[in-house]
């Protein structure tokens, strides 16, 4: 499917980027993330952080040959292999981690967090290491290369898979400056600011700025590069999210007049870098019902959004050429 291709114009073909973020662990989003290199005829497939998933699920195996396992608050009872099969994959679809266990092993994880944390890491990097070679296999044999990094909620632990092998189209653009084409440069910085649920890689906004710049100096010209900045820069619509009360755990919506109140979550380091460096584009994700784009002079920035726990895949396709963007298309599915 062919969006947004100009032929004809001076200085060649734009090299096309397919842009997603968000996916949270979700086999199916995943896989039609890689998909979309062909389907939309890309070059280069960009993610903008949050590889890993929010929950791992212990499913109790009982003597009589059922499954017990509480899922959202709500007890399931599978009686046959079809029902497990069904709920295994739902699981999957949510982006959730499982485990099939007897009663003795599931009583040893009862209280031991540390233990319980180590688990969901081994089973986050295995299917970091799973998508890692899915990704080898798909794009073998095209031009086309993926570029992966951590978010806020992704841990160093699991992000290490992505340098445990030489890959051939797999690029590790974490806290990198990294080709795109003979023109363009990516660079990455998938942290985000401090959120009330204390991610793993939050850090303060003045720390991010200062990593944005020892990154740009590397670029010579940061008119040719295209930010993949988790963060979206503040309030440009981009992060505006609902305001939580981080007094009480889980944090819950703060409401004032009966209505939520809603704020810009982002990051003034990105926004000030955007304006000052006017790069090629500026991609983000971090919030995901802030999909849209915003206007930094000639620079757009985008945040495709992200509906992962729907199994539906929120991207944004942008051309570019010469170090401006000359053509783009939101996309979903």
């Amino acid at each position: 499917m062919r969006l947004l291709r100009r032929k004809g114009k001076p200085g060649g073909e734009p090299t096309r980027i397919f842009y997603a973020s968000d996916i949270h662990g979700s086999e199916p989003t995943y896989r039609k993330f890689l998909n979309a290199a062909r389907f939309y005829e890309v070059d280069a497939l960009v993610f903008g952080g949050d590889l890993m998933g929010k929950l791992l699920v212990p499913i109790v195996r009982d003597a009589g040959g059922t499954w017990r396992a509480s899922l959202q608050g709500r007890q399931h009872h599978l009686e046959t292999p079809e029902q497990f099969e069904g709920f295994t994959k739902n699981l999957d679809t949510l982006g959730f981690y499982w485990k099939e266990m007897d009663p003795e092993e599931y009583r040893s994880y009862e209280g031991n967090q540390e233990r319980i944390d180590r688990l969901f890491d081994e089973l986050a990097k295995q299917r970091l290491r799973e998508w890692i070679e899915l990704a080898e296999e798909r794009l073998a044999g095209t031009h086309v290369k993926v570029y992966l990094c951590g978010g806020n909620d992704d841990t160093n632990v699991v992000l290490s898979a992505l340098d445990e092998e030489r890959l051939e189209r797999v690029v590790n653009c974490e806290e990198r400056v990294v080709p795109l084409d003979d023109e363009h440069v990516l660079v990455t910085v998938g942290y985000s600011t401090p959120t009330p649920w204390n991610t793993p890689r939050e850090r303060s906004d003045e720390e991010i700025g200062k990593l944005i710049e020892e990154l740009l100096h590397e670029v010579p010209d940061p008119s040719r590069a295209v930010f993949n900045f988790h963060c979206p820069p503040l309030d440009s619509g981009l992060d505006t999210c609902m305001k939580l009360d981080a007094s009480v755990w889980p944090p819950a919506p703060l409401i004032e007049g009966g209505q939520p109140v809603y704020y810009g979550a982002g990051s003034e380091s990105v926004r000030r870098a955007l304006e000052e460096y006017q790069p090629t584009v500026g991609l983000h994700g971090h919030i995901h019902e802030s999909r849209g784009v915003a206007r930094y002079g000639r620079t757009p920035a985008f945040n495709p959004g992200s509906e992962y726990g729907e199994g539906v895949l929120r991207g944004v396709i942008v051309a570019i050429r010469g170090g401006e963007v000359v053509g783009s298309q939101f996309t979903s599915g």
